[in-house]
C-alpha cells in the first residue's frame, strides 16, 4: 500500500514538471517571437503586470493573505527607482535596486503591522497603509505631486547597452522578469513554500507542528512586496514615468482582477491575466470609460464560467497544475 502510494506521488511530481517545463517553454518561445510581431512597449508592460500579479499572486495563491494595498510598493519603488535615475544620474540597474529595496522596507514595516491580523482585517490594514502613503505621495516635493516624475532617462546598462533602443530595452526587461519569476517557482517548490501552502489550508495545524506561523507570513509578505517593487521599477523605466496612477487603490485593484481572471494559486495564470487585461487596456482604448465596463462583464463572465480562472480551470480539466 505504501509503496503504491509513494510510486503515485512520484509519478504525480513527474507530470507535474513536465506540463509545467511545457507551459514554461511555450512561454518563452512566445515572448522570444513577440517583439517582432506586437508592439514592444505593450509587451513590456504587460511582462511589467504579469510579475506584479505574480508577486500579489505569491501571497494570496500561496499563502491565503489578501492584500489591498500593493499598490504601495509597486507605486513607491516606481517613483524612487525614477528620482534615483533622472535627478542623481545613477545607471539604471543601480537605480532599479534602489525601487526594488524601497519597497523591501516598505514592505516590512507594512508586513510587521498586518500579519498580526486576519482575514478582512488584514486586507484592510493594507488598504488603509496603502491610501496613507498616497496621500503622502501627493504632498510630498519628490515625487513631484499630481504631475509626477517625467522624461525618466532610460540610461545604459552597465554602461554600454543603450536602453533607448527599444529592443534592448525589451530584452533587458524580459530577463529581469524570466529570472523573476524563476525564483519565485524556487520559492513555490521549495520547502519553504511548502510551508506556506500548510499555513494557507490550515494555520493551527503548521502551528501544532512547530513553525512560527507569523515569521513565515512576515517573510512572504516581504517578498511579495520585493517583487511587486521590481515590477514597479521597471515599469518606470520603460514608460520613463512614476505618477499617482502607480500608487493610487485601483492599482491594487487592477492586480487582485488580473490574477483572479488568469488563476489564484497558479504559476502561469497572473501571466495570462496581465497579457489579457492590458490587451484590453490598449486595444479597447477607443471605447474611452466605456473600457472600464467592458472590463467588469468579462471579470463576470471569468468569475462564473472559469471558477478558478482561465489557467486554472484549463489545468483543472488537463489534470495537471500550471
Amino acid at each position: 500500500m505504501a509503496s503504491t502510494a509513494a510510486a503515485a506521488g512520484i509519478a504525480f511530481r513527474r507530470e507535474t514538471a513536465w506540463s509545467e517545463a511545457v507551459a514554461a517553454a511555450i512561454l518563452v518561445a512566445f515572448l522570444i517571437a513577440a517583439p517582432f510581431v506586437l508592439y514592444p512597449v505593450f509587451l513590456m508592460k504587460a511582462l511589467c503586470f504579469a510579475l506584479f500579479a505574480c508577486a500579489f499572486n505569491l501571497l494570496i495563491g500561496y499563502v491565503g493573505l489578501l492584500s489591498f494595498g500593493h499598490a504601495l510598493y509597486f507605486g513607491w519603488a516606481s517613483y524612487l527607482c525614477a528620482y534615483a535615475a533622472k535627478t542623481w544620474g545613477l545607471p539604471p540597474e543601480i537605480a532599479i535596486l534602489i525601487g526594488t529595496g524601497t519597497a523591501a522596507v516598505l514592505g516590512v514595516i507594512a508586513g510587521g503591522l498586518a500579519i498580526r491580523r486576519q482575514g478582512i482585517y488584514f486586507a484592510m490594514i493594507t488598504l488603509a497603509l496603502a491610501q496613507m502613503m498616497y496621500l503622502v505621495a501627493l504632498r510630498v516635493k519628490l515625487t513631484g505631486g499630481e504631475d509626477g516624475i517625467q522624461a525618466v532617462p532610460r540610461g545604459h546598462l552597465f554602461g554600454v547597452v543603450d536602453l533607448n533602443n527599444e529592443m534592448n530595452m525589451y530584452v533587458f526587461v524580459l530577463v529581469i522578469v524570466l529570472a523573476a519569476l524563476f525564483l519565485i517557482y524556487r520559492i513555490i517548490n521549495s520547502p519553504f513554500g511548502e510551508v506556506l501552502k500548510a499555513i494557507r489550508e490550515n494555520e493551527q495545524r503548521a502551528i501544532s507542528l512547530g513553525y512560527n506561523t507569523d515569521r513565515y507570513k512576515l517573510v512572504a509578505f516581504v517578498l511579495s512586496a520585493t517583487l511587486a517593487g521590481l515590477a514597479g521599477s521597471v515599469k518606470a523605466l520603460v514608460f520613463q514615468l512614476a505618477s499617482l496612477t502607480d500608487v493610487h487603490w485601483t492599482m491594487s485593484g487592477e492586480v487582485v482582477l488580473i490574477t483572479l481572471v488568469g488563476g489564484l494559486g497558479t504559476m502561469f495564470g497572473p501571466i495570462v491575466g496581465a497579457f489579457i487585461i492590458i490587451a484590453m487596456e490598449n486595444y479597447l482604448a477607443p471605447f474611452g470609460q466605456w473600457v472600464l465596463v467592458i472590463q467588469g462583464a468579462i471579470f463576470v463572465v471569468c468569475v462564473l464560467v472559469f471558477r478558478r480562472g482561465i489557467v486554472g480551470e484549463l489545468a483543472n480539466r488537463l489534470r495537471v497544475q500550471l
